[in-house]
């Protein structure tokens, strides 16, 4: 019922840029909240960055100050601005939105994965 897809990783250059992109599509009543979560080989999967429904964001330590999350309420879109982007950054980046498909329907949902890798 509720599709999410990812688009926008690739390979960047240490202190390079790239923009992630998430578009939700299905039966959705309301999205609560947003967020990016990312896994690096060996490593356990962590949460990059979130936004709720009211616009308030939330970032790793490791990102802060690097990476913007926006959102789209119209577009059901959310967004990830990554600046200055490290080796340590390289990971399969998920997409994941907490929302409603009815008023009494709640759920979590993933997107399929993006991979971003930094390297020279």
């Amino acid at each position: 019922q509720v599709q999410l897809v990812e688009s926008g990783g690739g390979l960047v250059q240490p202190g390079g840029s790239l923009r992630l992109s998430c578009a939700a599509s299905g039966s959705i009543f309301r999205i609560n909240a947003m967020g990016w979560y990312r896994q690096a080989p060996g490593k356990e999967r962590e949460m990059v960055a979130g936004i709720t429904s009211g616009g308030s964001t939330n970032y790793a330590d490791s990102v802060k100050g690097r990476f913007t999350i926006s959102r789209d309420n119209a577009k059901n879109t959310v967004h990830l601005q990554m600046n200055s982007l490290k080796p340590e950054d390289t990971a399969v980046y998920y997409c994941n939105i907490d929302a409603n498909s009815s008023i009494l329907r709640r759920d979590s949902y993933w997107g399929q994965g993006t991979q971003v890798t930094v390297s020279s």
